[in-house]
């Protein structure tokens, strides 16, 4: 599984990671961690910059949706994303039902910064 994340309940603090080609499958399996540990409240760090998708156009359709599933389940916590400019545009779908939820939301081109500013958003 190119995806990998801790949860820690403790600093309320979801972190997760990637490399490779990311499928369906991995992302559901991420997103059911996440919602199984009832984390969707803990500030969130995912670097993404060593990703890729291989999901077809209706797989990510489907990853928004349970996306926007979570967020109907109560509160979201802040989401740092670390990502490349490129993948903004091919996960522009999903970059719009993480933003669709009431909770800040930023992207970084780095990790640095994007732990500097998530230590300020305290859940």
């Amino acid at each position: 599984m190119p995806l990998y994340w801790t949860i820690d309940s403790k600093e309320r603090l979801f972190t997760g990671s990637g490399e490779g080609d990311v499928t369906f499958a991995d992302a559901m399996a991420l997103l059911d961690a996440l919602a199984g540990a009832r984390a969707q409240s803990y500030r969130k760090l995912f670097d993404g910059r060593a990703v890729r998708s291989s999901m077809t156009g209706e797989e990510l359709l489907t990853v928004c949706a349970k996306i926007r599933a979570i967020h109907e389940q109560g509160p979201v916590g802040a989401l740092a994303l670390v990502c490349t400019p490129e993948q903004t545009v091919t996960f522009a779908p999903l970059l719009g039902a993480l933003a669709a939820a009431d909770r800040p939301i930023k992207m970084f081109p780095g990790l640095r910064p994007a732990n500097t500013w998530l230590a300020y958003q305290r859940s």
